[in-house]
């Protein structure tokens, strides 16, 4: 006994093979040109951004460092005070 086929209507018809690999093609190409615009322009830019922002981040460090430091030095250099509370 041989059973039959039930394709939709122009499945295997001649063409579509060729417009799918067409199709493909034309994915392929657009995926380079993204690819390559990521790598061309994206992604310089990104990394010059983040190295301007690292250099802020680190100048911004250094200046709250220098600020403990001069307040650690003041501390240090001034009597402790006494307590304030109930004296006997």
């Amino acid at each position: 006994m041989m059973m039959s086929q039930n394709n939709p209507p122009g499945w295997g018809a001649p063409g579509v093979g060729q417009r799918i690999e067409e199709a493909i093609e034309l994915i392929e190409m657009e995926l380079r040109h993204a690819i390559a615009y990521m790598n061309d322009a994206v992604i310089p830019q990104v990394r010059k951004e983040s190295i301007s922002a690292m250099r802020v981040a680190a100048d911004t460090l250094r200046s709250l460092a220098d600020r403990f430091e001069q307040q650690g030095s003041r501390a240090a250099s001034q009597p402790p005070n006494p307590p304030k509370g109930p004296q006997p």
